[in-house]
């Protein structure tokens, strides 16, 4: 009587036997590669605004989004320049119907310095200068003494931050907070006005 073939014999070992045999694949265990470092990176953030002195007399803090490209020059500092926007209006002086919604602009750039503690963890400090207005109708706010703030002036700020930076090295996430006087926001004639913004938010940072 004829005997049966023997059972196939199946090689479960073929797949990670190709794995090891290809001197491009890393070891099964290898850490994620670190964050880039000397690169173009693109730096969006999300929060909040709010002004002291005299103009957060008439305006309530309002919804801020930011965002600012820059390069690495060394792997502790960037340059870049900035843009943002924000959404405020006059309900701290003005009631309804009166109240007036209005947003703010603006743009500049600086320099930002990193401390990178581990490849995961990082923080930072920047200064910037830049100019900023309210988008408003002519004399809307020159009506309750901020003239100067219908047309763009200077600002001079300092923000700090911390980042986590994640496995995919492109990605990190952050919180930020900053402050910054902005002297076309004061009050005309009131020579004790300090015109000062303050704002933050949560960040997500992109390296190209």
């Amino acid at each position: 009587e004829q005997e049966a073939p023997a059972t196939a014999q199946v090689d479960l070992t073929k797949d990670t036997k190709a794995f090891a045999d290809d001197g491009t694949a890393p070891p099964p265990d290898a850490p994620p590669p670190p964050p880039y470092k000397k690169t173009l990176v693109l730096d969006s953030s999300v929060g909040a605004i709010g002004f002291l002195g005299e103009f957060g007399r008439i305006a309530p803090p309002g919804p801020w989004m930011h965002v600012q490209l820059g390069y690495e020059l060394l792997k502790w500092l960037m340059v870049f320049g900035e843009g943002e926007l924000a959404f405020t209006d006059t309900s701290n002086r003005q009631a309804p119907p009166n109240t007036r919604a209005f947003p703010i602009f603006g743009f500049g750039g600086g320099a930002r310095f990193t401390i990178r503690f581990t490849d995961r963890f990082g923080i930072y400090a920047q200064g910037a200068i830049g100019m900023m207005k309210a988008d408003i109708a002519t004399r809307a706010l020159g009506n309750l003494g901020f003239r100067d703030a219908e047309s763009l002036g200077a600002y001079l700020g300092a923000r700090l931050g911390v980042e986590w930076y994640q496995i995919d090295r492109h990605f990190a996430l952050g919180l930020n907070a900053g402050i910054r006087t902005a002297q076309g926001f004061a009050k005309l004639g009131a020579g004790t006005d300090t015109p000062l913004a303050l704002d933050g938010g949560v960040s997500l940072r992109y390296a190209f």
